[in-house]
């Protein structure tokens, strides 16, 4: 036939039809959008990548948002613009430490350390109130000074400690089938967390002893108290509360600063105030990162825990909800980690760290807000203070590791390693996988000549 140097009829080809004539017409986009969304939260490492990928981007941004926030702080002290940066900096490091060792760490040996951290987390609590060690900074006796300029707040350890030591023991009262009797399931429980209660109260910190009732409140309810022990365990909290509200000027002043737009007299909103004012003047973008005009004096505690506010000032709404959003991914993750194990200690303790994590969010924001009274309590990985940060990069360590346990998620990563490079004997040389590719390339040569084809 003419044209065929082989004499062979020339190989008829399918006409290729347009793309679209086999493309599927095209449905409702929100659901297109919401089942891609669904596939995607569905992935065996979609928890693991949210909770590594959020807490670093807000550790990273929380220490841009400190330099910036701190510099007129350490200049009006006498000191380097960035001494605060550089001491945060140093927290973060050795945070990152802890946390890379806590996210390879066995479930057996967390549960090991659940004592021993309560222990140590109680005996430096008590050795706040011994005079000449505990030290007292904003009105709070909370504090041990390490020397020089470093200190240490114990009840930060406090939380940790009742999350581990919490959930190891309604773990192993699962075990033995107890949860079902009320007296078990309050008891060590709920007298341990108000002795630590008590040791913070001592202090007159507040605000960490709300964070840790509602620790307490969050394994209670992942244990499935009744509704009639929370009733009863509220009141007791609630009334405890009011009366030490009642008794004190200074929280009963910042309770009548909730929704304040002026000062007031005396200036006993005035922190709260200049809190809106700094939300208020950054718009949609902010006014730079930098340019804050609230923290040159205006706004107490601007680098701890107003960071919030400046944040607003320099970056506008849309650094805030940005914020706002990687805390509601880092909770909603935390929350599929305690729900898809069947762990229970793995349950209870990544459920304690995502109340513990997600109600200081919501107090610090709240306040700074004016929707809530002001606590005292930082910004989680966000704010100024290596107290704070050290034992919630360990927890956030915690999450990293039981995400890692769920199911599929320890095969998807062991299927991923070869990408990063191969192990020895796996591969074989450069030379051996260069021969393989050249035979596969001959093989495929001499069928096509078989076949008639140049």
């Amino acid at each position: 036939m003419p044209g065929s140097r082989t004499g062979r009829p020339p190989v008829q080809r399918t006409v290729r039809r347009p793309a679209a004539a086999f493309r599927a017409p095209r449905g409702n986009p929100v659901r297109r959008l919401h089942t891609r969304v669904q596939r995607a939260w569905d992935r065996p490492l979609t928890a693991y990548y949210l909770i590594f990928g959020g807490s670093l981007l807000i550790t990273v941004l929380g220490l841009v948002m400190v330099y910036s926030a701190s510099q007129i702080t350490a200049l009006q002290m006498s000191l380097p613009g960035s001494f605060f940066f550089r001491k945060q900096f140093l927290a973060a490091s050795i945070g990152a430490a802890l946390l890379l060792v806590a996210s390879r760490m066995p479930v057996k040996l967390h549960r090991g350390l659940a004592y021993p951290i309560l222990a140590g987390a109680v005996f430096m609590m008590a050795l706040v109130q011994v005079p000449g060690i505990g030290m007292s900074v904003n009105g709070n006796q909370n504090w041990i000074s390490l020397g020089g300029s470093f200190q240490i707040q114990p009840s930060e350890f406090g939380k940790l400690a009742l999350v581990l030591w919490g959930a190891d023991l309604l773990a192993r009262k699962q075990d033995k089938k107890l949860l079902a009797q009320w007296k078990h399931m309050l008891v060590p429980l709920v007298p341990v967390a108000f002795m630590l209660l008590g040791l913070i109260m001592l202090g007159g910190d507040m605000g960490t002893a709300i964070i840790l009732t509602a620790i307490l409140f969050g394994l209670l309810w992942l244990a499935g108290a009744p509704t009639r022990l929370f009733v009863g365990v509220l009141s007791i909290a609630a009334t405890l509360g009011v009366i030490l509200i009642k008794t004190s000027p200074n929280r009963m002043a910042r309770l009548q600063c909730i929704g304040a737009t002026d000062p007031g007299p005396g200036d006993a909103c005035w922190q709260a105030v200049h809190g809106i004012y700094a939300l208020a003047s950054g718009g949609i973008f902010g006014s730079g990162l930098g340019a804050s005009v609230e923290k040159w004096g205006q706004l107490p505690e601007a680098h701890t825990d107003f960071i919030f506010a400046v944040t607003g000032e320099e970056l506008g709404l849309a650094g805030t909800l940005s914020v706002l959003a990687l805390f509601a991914a880092l909770g909603y993750a935390g929350i599929r980690v305690a729900g898809r194990t069947e762990d229970p200690f793995v349950r209870y303790a990544a459920g304690g760290v995502t109340t513990w994590i997600t109600a200081q969010a919501v107090i610090n924001i709240g306040a700074v807000l004016g929707l809530l009274p002001i606590a005292g309590v930082p910004l989680p990985l966000f704010s100024y203070g290596g107290s704070a940060l050290l034992p919630t990069m360990f927890a956030i360590g915690l999450l990293i590791a039981f995400a890692r346990d769920e199911p599929g998620a320890r095969a998807a990563l062991a299927m991923r390693h070869p990408r990063f490079g191969r192990k020895r004997g796996t591969g074989g040389s450069a030379f051996d996988r260069s021969f393989r590719r050249w035979n596969t390339m001959r093989r495929r040569a001499s069928a096509a000549r078989s076949s008639g084809e140049r």
